[in-house]
């Protein structure tokens, strides 16, 4: 774990529940050992269906749903219970949960047979299952979710009371449980489909990248590229939190990891508290819309769409960039305001150093885009670079005794011919698999081989802690799949946002924004993206958003309401690391990020910065010249929203300057009449009066 700035220890950071993670560890004593002996059965178990996938779907989905609930009780009461039985009676009530998760195996055929008429034993199984997603998240989580949720299980249960159009047909108790425990479109619905194979397989990769020293070397570069320029510390924390996000996929996670380290840094060069966490905040939300792994939302998304993965990744390539130039931007902005300077050279590692001797760890990174980009699954991908990474661990090892390089480059080298020899048909994952035993058992006989083997196993246990609140969210968010499946009242919302978009398509994103961030302010990025994208994203599409850019304008502003307060999940984070008040740390990672909320508005008038047809310029200038102006239009956006948020260009703006600013940028977000030609004479005009304005200082040392 990355230590702060002049502590002996990493800095501890406290949650009022486990939303953001469990503490380390397992818990105490045997307890502990059983949790973390359960955590590899887990993860094992999601290989086997990573690699060989010979069990039917739902049975997948059951037993995924069984260790979750399994390892959220059993966890819970090893961290919060205070007695040998209070642990005890988790772990009962968890193993339960278990039982009614491997239900879905036991008893795959006879359920099949008989669908559409349950048993009492079936009605209860889904009854009790039910009830233990709902009070295990609730623990997890705290109570909003379950709240939610627990509302469209009463609209569910009673809504054929509610007058027209509110009201549905009425369903009964047998028929709500089936369809909600036992179907397709309940917990077991997409969303748990994507937690059982993606999401868990992508998480086990990012732990392995990070056991291998990904973080380290992500750290070392940023530092080396960006240390010495103005503000640096601040720049280091975009680009570290940026590069980390690519193989975490998590905000909160990347402000615990990443920000130990760049808060503090960020603090000792001076910036304040409430905007060095802010950057870290800002930057590690960035994550979950960074290529190539981005969040466990881009798998949702990607499966709910029926679209290549990598579809996803083109679409979002783009708005990613702008969004952390945007943050580089603010930045620097904030650096020349108030005078930061970078660090000196003796205080920052050599990037080129570190890229010279730890280049082999962006190999399986690599390999994973290349696969996603030629067409292979996403589980295919994730398998390979999984396995590539466990090589590069396990060779680390056994080469890291050998006398000479010429010994290691002889094992390298035979270590590819004997992988080539195998996958001559192509690389299948059973040879693939046979190379890795093969490495574990050499690595078991070679010094210091124990301890890289601890390594891959304690990433294997980790790996499923950290897991399970996704995995929950995904199996609770169920609830509301299926209640509008079977009611249908997803199109009363629907037509809602159409009406509104009948008037103006702008009022209707407005709608949709607000709908977004209201519902992420209380629960996590993926169900807020889920029901937002079940409401209103096919009502956009209806109204000549295209379908891609219509999810992910709901994902966008999901991730916005983790930095927007009362609640800024990013800021709670980041608040203790920093020493300073989250809401404080929520305002000002609002100011940084303002282009994160703006982006999503350019992207939805011009498609093409998505890649994606539709955009109304290509028919002037072609789809790339569409794709070019849209690029240069935004990032002309996010340089004038920068300047309004910060205040400073070459000197310090006025008031009027800054709605100047403003005003330029809301002309470029769309395709009005005369809007684009407004916004880019008043952003000229702006930028050649404060060149006029700046300070002599600049003139002499430009």
């Amino acid at each position: 774990m990355l230590q702060a700035e002049g502590t002996a220890e990493p800095i501890k950071v406290e949650f009022d529940n486990f939303e953001h993670g469990f503490p380390e560890g397992f818990g105490p004593g045997w307890w502990g050992r059983l949790a973390y002996w359960i955590g590899i059965a887990f993860a094992t178990f999601q290989l086997y269906v990573a690699a060989f996938n010979y069990l039917p779907s739902q049975v997948v989905r059951g037993v995924h749903v069984g260790f979750l609930v399994l390892l959220t009780f059993g966890l819970i009461a090893n961290f919060t219970a205070k007695s040998g039985a209070g642990r005890a009676l988790g772990w009962v009530i968890g193993g339960a949960g278990f039982f009614c998760g491997i239900y879905q195996w036991i008893f795959y055929a006879d359920l099949i047979a008989r669908d559409g008429d349950p048993t009492k034993l079936d009605l209860a199984v889904g009854t009790l299952l039910a009830v233990l997603i709902f009070e295990g998240t609730r623990r997890l989580m705290g109570a909003a979710l379950p709240l939610m949720c627990g509302a469209c299980l009463l609209y569910w249960f009673f809504g054929q009371y509610l007058p027209s159009p509110l009201n549905h047909r009425g369903y009964d108790f047998d028929q709500i449980v089936t369809h909600l425990s036992f179907g397709t479109e309940g917990f077991y619905g997409v969303p748990i489909y994507v937690s059982a194979t993606y999401i868990f397989l992508f998480i086990l990769f990012g732990s392995f990248l990070e056991r291998a020293g990904m973080i380290q070397l992500f750290t070392d570069v940023s530092l080396g590229l960006f240390g010495r320029t103005r503000g640096g510390p601040a720049k280091v924390a975009v680009f570290a939190s940026g590069m980390m996000g690519t193989i975490s996929g998590s905000g909160v996670a990347n402000v615990v990891t990443v920000g130990q380290f760049t808060i503090p840094l960020m603090i000792r060069f001076g910036y304040r508290r409430a905007f060095a966490a802010g950057v870290e905040a800002t930057a590690s939300m960035g994550g979950q819309i960074m290529p190539p792994v981005m969040g466990a939302v881009a798998f949702i998304m990607a499966e709910t769409l029926g679209v290549q993965y990598s579809e996803i990744v083109k679409a979002a390539a783009i708005p990613a960039i702008l969004y952390f130039a945007s943050a580089f931007w603010m930045v620097h902005l904030e650096a020349g305001k108030h005078g930061l300077v970078g660090m000196k050279r003796s205080e920052i590692p050599s990037a080129w150093k570190a890229l010279v001797t730890r280049w082999y760890l962006v190999l399986p990174l690599a390999a994973l885009v290349y696969m996603l980009f030629e067409g292979f699954t996403p589980l295919y991908a994730g398998s390979m670079g999984l396995a590539l990474t466990v090589g590069l661990i396990l060779g680390t090892a056994i080469t890291t005794g050998a006398s000479s390089n010429v010994i290691r480059y002889i094992f390298w080298i035979g270590l590819a011919l004997v992988v080539a020899a195998l996958s001559r048909d192509g690389l299948q994952i059973v040879p693939v698999a046979s190379v890795v035993v093969g490495l574990i058992v050499i690595t078991a006989f070679v010094r210091g081989g124990f301890k890289a083997l601890r390594d891959c196993r304690d990433a294997l246990a980790e790996s499923a802690k950290s897991a399970i609140t996704v995995g929950m969210a995904c199996a609770i968010v169920g609830v509301i799949i299926g209640m509008m499946s079977q009611t249908g009242v997803g199109t009363i919302f629907g037509g809602w946002v159409i009406g509104l978009g009948e008037k103006s398509l702008f009022l209707a994103l407005i709608m949709t924004m607000l709908l977004s961030i209201l519902l992420g302010t209380g629960i996590p990025t993926i169900p807020t993206y889920i029901i937002t994208a079940a409401l209103a994203a096919p009502a956009l599409a209806k109204l000549g958003v295209p379908l891609i850019a219509s999810h992910m304008f709901a994902f966008y502003y999901g991730i916005m309401a983790d930095l927007s307060p009362p609640v800024a999940l990013a800021a709670l984070a980041a608040a203790p690391i920093a020493k300073e008040n989250p809401d404080k740390i929520g305002w000002e990672a609002m100011r940084i990020a303002l282009a994160g909320y703006v982006i999503p508005f350019i992207f939805v008038y011009s498609p093409a910065l998505m890649l994606q047809a539709g955009d109304p310029m290509a028919a002037k200038l072609g789809f790339y010249g569409a794709v070019a102006l849209a690029s240069f239009k935004a990032l002309v956006a996010i340089a004038l929203f920068g300047m309004a948020a910060i205040g400073f260009l070459f000197t310090r703006l006025t008031l009027l300057e800054r709605l100047v600013a403003l005003g330029a940028a809301m002309c470029l977000l769309g395709e009005f009449a005369f809007s684009d030609t407004a916004g880019f004479v008043l952003a000229a005009a702006l930028v050649l009066w404060q060149w006029r304005q700046r300070p002599p200082a600049v003139v002499e040392a430009a």
